[in-house]
């Protein structure tokens, strides 16, 4: 059984109402940590929304939160048939189908961050250099986390699209697939210099909109109860991976990890998921940009955040802890 259809059968939480106060404290605490932005829907409504030296009209950047955009267009497709998540990149990188390692790689390891890329954090390469990137390590055997997964899931699905006569353009797949049924409007989306869109960072979204996307997971992949994706592949996002169990597939789960890998350790959900609700899962980006989805207490929260550059090239820890900004507005088991 799935993680989201166990939510299902998760008893009804009488999940207390965000109460002003502690939307002042979550305001605080964020603020504090150059936070720009906080906002909190419970049943779909806005219980909460702060901004700093920002506005509801202001779009920001995701970074890394435009991962979790990328799960969501994959469990399109596999209901659109354009994919299994099993099935292997070389069926459509027929360029890889010589190599001994690259020919064994599957989108469920790519999604996952297991299939073996190495690449620099920040620096996506172009969907061709994607494809023709040597591996860090054999795949199936470490949690690397970077941007060519990604890159390479947008090659795949820019094929797989002109070979069905559609419009190769992998966001505009999502746009016309997703984000326009649930009304989620993009503030902007980069390209790379190649003209493709970036996948692993580039959106720019209102906290608003980014929690469209949120209030989308919290229903299930549904929109007015319909599915507008693969039911099993929706709930395969939030399902632990084997490597990096604080990992789905582009989702980030609470879960203790079993690496000291860098990135997860810039979380201390994991450290605290004894107190958390088990199905919280997490949208998130390079200075602490955060999406909160908890459907078992019916809430999607969306927190923004200036990103210090120089900090974060210099190594400098932010202080940043989202086990401490929950707690502000009463998450907890």
């Amino acid at each position: 059984m799935g993680m989201m259809v166990a939510f299902a059968l998760l008893p009804t939480v009488a999940a207390a109402q965000v109460t002003p106060s502690q939307c002042t404290a979550a305001e605080r605490y964020s603020a504090s940590h150059r936070g720009i932005a906080v906002l909190v829907l419970q049943d779909g409504k806005i219980v909460c929304e702060v901004y700093t030296g920002s506005n509801a009209s202001t779009a920001n950047e995701l970074w890394s939160g435009t991962k979790s955009f990328v799960g969501i267009m994959a469990a399109a497709a596999v209901q659109d048939g354009l994919l299994t998540l099993d099935e292997l990149a070389a069926d459509t990188l027929v360029e890889w189908k010589g190599d001994p390692r690259k020919s064994t790689i599957t989108l469920r390891q790519l999604l996952s961050m297991s299939a073996g890329q190495g690449g620099v954090i920040g620096r996506p390469p172009s969907y061709a250099d994607a494809v023709r990137a040597p591996l860090a390590s054999t795949p199936g055997t470490r949690f690397e986390y970077g941007p060519t997964p990604m890159q390479l899931f947008g090659e795949i699905m820019r094929r797989k699209l002109i070979a069905k006569g559609l419009d190769g353009n992998p966001l505009n797949y999502l746009k016309r697939r997703i984000l326009d049924p649930i009304g989620l409007t993009i503030g902007s989306w980069r390209d790379g210099p190649d003209g493709n869109p970036l996948l692993p960072q580039g959106a720019s979204l209102t906290s608003r909109n980014w929690a469209k996307l949120g209030e989308f997971v919290r229903n299930g992949g549904r929109l007015q109860g319909k599915p507008l994706v693969d039911p099993a592949a929706f709930d395969a996002l939030f399902q632990p991976s084997a490597l990096n169990p604080a990992y789905g597939l582009t989702w980030w789960l609470p879960h203790s990890p079993k690496m000291a890998d860098p990135v997860t350790a810039g979380s201390d959900l994991g450290a605290h998921a004894a107190d958390l609700p088990v199905d919280i899962v997490t949208a998130a980006g390079a200075g602490d940009q955060r999406m909160y989805v908890i459907p078992s207490l019916r809430l999607t929260i969306v927190r923004q955040a200036r990103l210090d550059i120089a900090a974060l090239t210099r190594g400098e820890k932010s202080g940043w802890s989202d086990f401490a900004f929950l707690q502000t507005i009463g998450v907890r088991r």
